[in-house]
């Protein structure tokens, strides 16, 4: 008997949230329509929004190339262009929700002090990105040296320099910090000197020694003909004569530039009997 009552009870129950459900629905259908069609527009607006925006991005990047504005130009310009528009497009998906487009550009004004605050790494970037394409210290292909990194420059956004290494590694540098770093732009000569140091024994013909150094210098592909390199003794050290090779090479070759003039000229030591001095340690026991 309970059990019927029991279930009586939850059909009752059952039948009177039905009933608030339907009497909601039925007293606020326009306003569930409205705002039905508001989320509608809103998502129309949006996907159109991006399509204009793409279809923008690539017409000003056309229009950028036929007028054969400078790579690294183009790139910052079309980032930022793409931020300003997303913003816009942003703007105009809140209006369409309800959000009163004054409300929200004085609500942007009032927060707009503490997100500065906030923000400030973020803002001394995008300076630091103005900087950088008003003054121009590289460009984009550029192989530059900044904050302890090296690499080639693959692009130069709003708030930072993407940057990739011999390695392969891309790494995202602060524009804020790159600006006001220092940097070393090693493509602008269009070739880099390599600086590399041999130590030989002093019992050395000096000689004979820079002889065999620059013919392995001149058998290597990479050695630019023009500057000229050279072999000069650079220090007399406590257990060897240093002579350093002033190698002149491209950018792309000098890794294997290096590589190859150190395998060879060790072999070339080698052959010619001059004998490269390693430490030496002098166990001296005393008996009892």
């Amino acid at each position: 008997m309970e059990e019927v009552e029991d279930q009586i009870k939850e059909g009752v129950e059952e039948h009177i949230m039905d009933s608030k459900v339907v009497t909601f629905f039925e007293n606020n259908s326009d306003k569930l329509f409205e705002y039905g069609m508001d989320i509608f527009s809103a998502l129309i607006i949006l996907v159109i929004g991006i399509y204009i925006i793409r279809f923008l991005m690539k017409m000003v990047n056309r229009l950028m190339n036929a007028r054969n504005i400078d790579e690294t130009l183009r790139r910052f310009g079309s980032n930022l262009l793409g931020w300003v528009l997303k913003i816009f497009l942003f703007i105009a998906v809140a209006d369409r929700l309800g959000v009163n487009s004054t409300s929200f550009a004085a609500l942007i004004a009032a927060a707009g002090l503490g997100v500065g605050f906030a923000l400030q790494g973020s803002l001394g970037n995008l300076a630091g990105g103005v900087i950088i394409m008003l003054f121009r210290p590289f460009n984009v292909g550029d192989y530059i040296e900044v904050q302890g990194v090296k690499g080639y420059v693959e692009d130069i956004q709003i708030f930072s320099t993407i940057i990739r290494t011999f390695q392969n590694k891309t790494i995202y540098v602060p524009n804020g910090a790159l600006s006001n770093g220092n940097i070393s732009n090693i493509s602008q000569k269009g070739h880099i000197r390599l600086d590399l140091t041999i130590g030989v024994d002093y019992s050395s013909d000096i000689k004979q020694t820079k002889d065999v150094l620059m013919k392995v210098i001149n058998s290597v592909d990479g050695v630019l003909k023009t500057p000229e390199s050279n072999v000069v003794l650079t220090e007399l050290a406590d257990s060897s004569l240093n002579f350093t090779m002033l190698i002149w090479v491209n950018i792309d070759d000098y890794y294997p530039v290096k590589a190859a003039v150190l395998e060879n000229g060790k072999e070339a030591l080698d052959a010619a009997g001059i004998e490269i001095p390693y430490p030496h340690q002098v166990n001296i026991s005393k008996d009892a």
